[in-house]
């Protein structure tokens, strides 16, 4: 079993900094890709930001300079710094990792359960 476990989430103001975090625990041999997702109300979920096991990263036009992806690889950990917030960031954000469970060269997606933004304008 492997679980990811997203924190870090809240409500900010406009112009304010939050922090997630998502821990991966379980069967994990390594793992691939982690990414930042995001879905807001009515909308579709969106990549924000990814980041590969050597540490190559990926980000979303509208959260460029303003986001920051990194992770532990060391302890199956991501993050995402947020600063400089817009209310338009509000939305649940999923933690995503492609890993191989028992070092079988074989990758499977996982999924956090989310964790809620919230911008104050």
């Amino acid at each position: 079993q492997v679980q990811l476990v997203e924190s870090g989430g809240g409500l900010v103001q406009t112009g304010g900094s939050l922090r997630l975090s998502c821990a991966a625990s379980g069967n994990i041999f390594r793992i691939n890709t982690m990414a930042w997702y995001r879905q807001a109300p009515g909308k579709q979920r969106e990549l924000v930001a990814a980041i590969t096991g050597g540490g190559t990263t990926n980000y979303a036009d509208s959260v460029k300079g303003r986001f920051t992806i990194s992770r532990d690889n060391a302890k199956n950990t991501m993050f995402l710094q947020m600063n400089s917030l817009k209310p338009e960031d509000a939305a649940v954000y999923y933690c995503y990792a492609e890993l191989d469970p028992t070092g079988t060269m074989r990758w499977y997606q996982y999924w956090g359960q989310g964790t809620q933004v919230t911008v104050s304008s």
